[in-house]
Parts: structure tokens; sequence; C-alpha cells
């Protein structure tokens, strides 16, 4: 195991006894992954490396970014979140959105400057909002603005209320426009967690699980490689909210 990135080490602290793992098999030439690895690094670089940077990557109703641009906009992010509102590896990052490109660019830019994502659904309401708050120990949370309300609530009885930013107000706009896409993306080890993936609660209080940044590359190189098998002409469409893990896959890593 390679040595952590994460000085805030709540998540490894908080995993399972190895002996309660399920068995990691990395049998294929592909899932021998190195050990530092940053995921949103590694896909979004590799699609420029490709030839792809000019190449559609997100597009929704209200607008259209190429694979150059997801990742401009992420690393701006990541800047932001680590010199303006202080993110330090291990951190852990509430999402709160609809599937739109500002959520998509939220995940990669969470991940390049070492937090930990908790992505959360429009439909949830303060109080599953709090728990997940509770559980994760969020200390930073983003926002799409038309939704901060149930957040904002949730969080006026956390321990610690989370630094709170909002895009489609301008805040988190302006947070990208005042630094450079220089940010060099955080040296994380393979097993470091890069999400949280709660469940919806709806039979009791909301589980998480941990994810770590393999696990994101090992979506992309087991069943999207081998059964979708996707052609860079591919569109991929769906509806399940992002803050699913099947959400996240079948709409963001399945076409890497």
């Amino acid at each position: 195991t390679s040595p952590s990135a994460h000085l805030d080490t709540f998540a490894r602290d908080n995993l399972p006894q190895r002996d309660a793992w399920p068995e990691m098999r990395f049998d294929l030439p592909e899932l021998r992954y190195p050990a530092r690895l940053n995921a949103a690094a590694a896909l979004l670089d590799a699609q420029v490396a490709a030839g792809r940077a000019g190449h559609p990557a997100v597009v929704s109703d209200s607008e259209a970014l190429t694979y150059a641009e997801l990742r401009d906009r992420a690393a701006r992010i990541a800047a932001g979140l680590v010199r303006d509102l202080g993110l330090v590896p291990g951190n852990r990052v509430l999402l709160r959105s609809a599937n739109t490109a500002w959520m998509v660019a939220a995940h990669f830019g969470v991940w390049m400057a070492g937090g930990i994502v908790v992505a959360t659904m429009p439909l949830l309401r303060a109080k599953e909002l709090r728990q997940v708050l509770r559980k994760a120990r969020v200390s930073h949370a983003l926002c799409d603005a038309r939704l901060a309300d149930e957040l904002r609530l949730a969080a006026t009885d956390a321990p610690d209320p989370p630094r709170l930013v909002l895009w489609g107000d301008g805040e988190l706009e302006g947070l990208c426009a005042r630094h450079a896409a220089d940010l060099a993306p955080c040296d994380t080890a393979a097993d470091d967690v890069c999400l949280i993936g709660f469940t919806s609660g709806t039979t009791s209080e909301p589980k998480g699980t941990m994810h770590f940044h393999r696990d994101l590359l090992a979506v992309c190189d087991t069943y999207a490689r081998h059964v979708l098998r996707p052609e860079p002409s591919d569109v991929f469409v769906g509806s399940p909210p992002l803050a699913f893990t099947f959400g996240l896959g079948g709409s963001v890593l399945f076409p890497f």
C-alpha cells in the first residue's frame, strides 16, 4: 500500500477491518494500476492525450463542454477549493445538484484537489441531508443555488457547518474565474478514498460506501471496456442521478 496523501484521515480511519473487505482481484493487465493515482487527472488527461481535447464531453440543455473545457473547469474548481476555501486532501465535499455540467465538473474538481466527493440528490430534504453531513463529517459543500435552502437548513445544527459555495448565482463561477487551471492534481494513492456513495435512506438512515481512486478507473476498464465497448462517436444519456453510483458510472465514467 502506498502512503496516503490524505491529511484528513477520517475516511481511512473509518474503513472496515481488512478481513471484512471483499476479495480484490487485479488479474487483468489493465487493472494493475500504479501506486500513485488521481482518477480525475488520469481520466481527463487520457482524453486530451488521445487527441480528443475538442470533442464533446458533457452536453446539457444549458451548455456543452469539450474534454479540454471540462478539465479546465475542474482544475479551476480544485484551485478555488484549495486556495480560497482551505480544503486539504481527505476533506469531504458534499455536492448537491441535478445532472448538469457543473455537477460533473465539481466531481472532477474535488478529486483533483484530493477531496472526497459526497454527492446528494436534489430530492433529499434537510432531514436526510443532515444525516449525510453528520455521518460523512462534511467540511465543504458545492451546491446549485436553486437547491440551497434545504442544505442551509440541514447545516444549521451541524456540529461543524460546511463551507458552502453556490453555483448558478455567480459565486462558484467567480471563484473559478479568479484562478488559473494551474493547480497540480493531488498526488493521491490509488487506494485513497475519493467517493462516499450514500443510499437514499428510504428504508432507514442513509448508509455510505467508500470507493478508491482505482475503483473509478476499474469501472471504465472492466464493464465499459469489455461489455459496452464504447466507440468515440457514442453518446451516453440517462436519468439516474449522479449521486447514485450507477448514475455516475452510466452517465460519466462509462464513456471513458
